[in-house]
């Protein structure tokens, strides 16, 4: 099952019994997503001022005034930010409606995978839901506008394990990187490669995942701090190593979202083409490819 799209406290492990989403894997449905949020979309700081965290995303979260001032300072950007955030909390089948007071407009945002359930319910968010929701939100942006389709693995905030196949493994068969941070506390958003740095002349359609770049800012995605690989962030897996389960950073410990992408996400200069994560220039490197002619 492809499940795109996903928090953190030690000793956590998925429940022992078969979960609701372990069995429609071993059924073999899909669920396919996409990324595509908008980058300025993760320096919204309201998530935890404007109501949310208190009041959930029931009617009592989305009908404070407090959410309706954040809502209203850039409505285009932030019912973007609603949708991946009602997709990564909320249970499929259930929706999330909004109408604005100053426009009239309505707005209705689909659940996906569930991983907040508590808190779609309209409970205050935990610090694992807080940690769970910014990771996927992490893990859903794209500095390109660009939507490409990826494979998150991990777990949820009440410790399920996002399910997978080994067909997902084999379709997504590059490990990009692992995300997590907290936007709720201000404590941050990082990501760390899921394997080697990636070679000076290779780049990939998402830019805020696998990357040359081993630590600090990277330009290509500035709202998500590089921490070098994912175990230099001191990671740790589940039992199969397939995806993370924890990950510490500044002495915090976070549930981090496993990112895997497909080998046609990864751009190669020197192949004639240039590519959205390609740069003008004379050479073989993604930041200066020849494929993209010099600049003027």
């Amino acid at each position: 099952m492809i499940a795109l799209w996903v928090g953190s406290v030690v000793g956590c492990n998925p429940p022992s019994t078969e979960s609701e989403l372990e069995s429609l894997a071993r059924q073999g449905q899909e669920v396919v997503e996409e990324n595509g949020l908008a980058v300025n979309g993760l320096a919204v700081n309201g998530l935890a001022v404007n109501g949310l965290a208190v009041n959930g995303l029931a009617v009592n979260g989305l009908s404070t005034s407090t959410f309706s001032s954040w809502f209203s300072q850039s409505p285009q950007l932030n019912a973007q930010v609603m949708r991946y955030l009602i997709g990564c909390a909320v249970p499929a089948g259930e929706t999330r409606t909004y109408t604005d007071p100053n426009t009239g407009v309505s707005y209705s945002w689909a659940g996906k995978l569930g991983l907040a359930r508590r808190w779609g319910s309209g409970q205050p968010a935990t610090e694992l839901e807080e940690q769970v929701i910014s990771a996927c939100l992490a893990a859903h942006a794209n500095p390109y506008g660009l939507k490409v389709n990826f494979s998150i693995l991990g777990l949820s905030a009440e410790s399920e394990a996002l399910p997978y196949s080994a067909q997902e493994l084999q379709d997504y068969n590059v490990r990009e990187a692992c995300f997590f941070g907290n936007l709720f506390r201000n404590q941050g958003l990082y990501a760390g490669n899921d394997s080697t740095q990636l070679d000076p002349s290779k780049s990939t359609n998402r830019g805020c995942g696998l990357s040359k770049i081993h630590s600090g800012s990277n330009p290509h995605c500035p709202a998500i701090a590089r921490v070098g690989t994912c175990d230099a962030a001191h990671c740790v897996t589940d039992p199969t190593g397939t995806y993370y389960t924890r990950c510490t950073y500044n002495g915090v410990n976070y549930r981090p979202v496993t990112t895997r992408l497909e080998s046609t996400s990864v751009n190669t200069c020197g192949d004639g083409i240039c590519q959205v994560s390609e740069h003008c220039g004379l050479s073989t490197t993604a930041d200066n490819c020849s494929d993209c002619g010099a600049c003027q």
